[in-house]
């Protein structure tokens, strides 16, 4: 099978930041023409993360939040228990895909994801990410070396809400959801992961899909 159809899932768990963040670059900097894309899921303990433009003063206070400088794009950003994080691990000349290419289709991604729940979603111009009544649900962060993309994009389920208000989430003045919120009954991150990975498959056109619950040890 052509190489640009298939995608290797990782299920990671609960994972520190700055050690995700040490394999990302070694998958990225060590892959070659022949590696098969991958999409790592996963959450953080909780973490304020400062992109390539953040600045410190967009953190109010951190609470004993740490917080860690990252090469990802954007500003600042909350990780917690409760989110989805994925990471994108994709050859973008394999796909065709420019990097606002792969922004808008992650985007896309989540928005039809939503759907499931009958929840409305929406995007803003100028400010990457994913919004629900101008409440953002969804932040996207990534960074590209030699046309393969890592990081991706963070997506509020369940989650403690209160650390975001410590800080102007990616520059911006802006309100938080999480799916909790908008729907009546209870949902969870093996659900949310499910509905997102299929959206993930049909988005990016990915007709082979292998799942595995792993850990990134022999990257770092």
């Amino acid at each position: 099978m052509c190489l640009s159809k298939k995608l290797q899932v990782r299920q990671l768990g609960i994972q520190p930041y700055q050690s995700t963040l040490t394999a990302m670059r070694h998958f990225t900097k060590t892959r070659t023409a022949e590696t098969v894309d991958e999409i790592w899921l996963l959450e953080h303990p909780p973490t304020f993360t400062l992109g390539l433009t953040g600045n410190k003063k967009d953190i109010f206070f951190s609470n004993n939040i740490p917080v860690i400088k990252s090469d990802r794009g954007g500003q600042v950003t909350y990780h917690g228990l409760g989110q989805i994080t994925a990471y994108v691990l994709i050859d973008l000349k394999r796909k065709n895909l420019s990097i606002h290419g792969l922004v808008t289709r992650l985007e896309n991604i989540i928005i039809d994801a939503l759907v499931h729940w009958k929840i409305i979603a929406s995007t803003q111009t100028g400010h990457p990410g994913v919004y629900i009544n101008n409440e953002k649900v969804a932040s996207i962060g990534l960074r590209v070396k030699n046309f393969c993309s890592y990081h991706g994009f963070s997506l509020n389920v369940d989650m403690d809400l209160t650390p975001w208000q410590q800080i102007y989430p990616c520059g911006q003045n802006v309100n938080m959801t999480h799916i909790a919120d908008q729907v009546k009954d209870k949902v969870s991150l093996s659900m949310i992961s499910e509905v997102l990975l299929q959206k993930f498959q049909q988005n990016l056109q990915f007709s082979y899909l292998k799942t595995i619950q792993s850990t990134y040890n022999h990257y770092a």
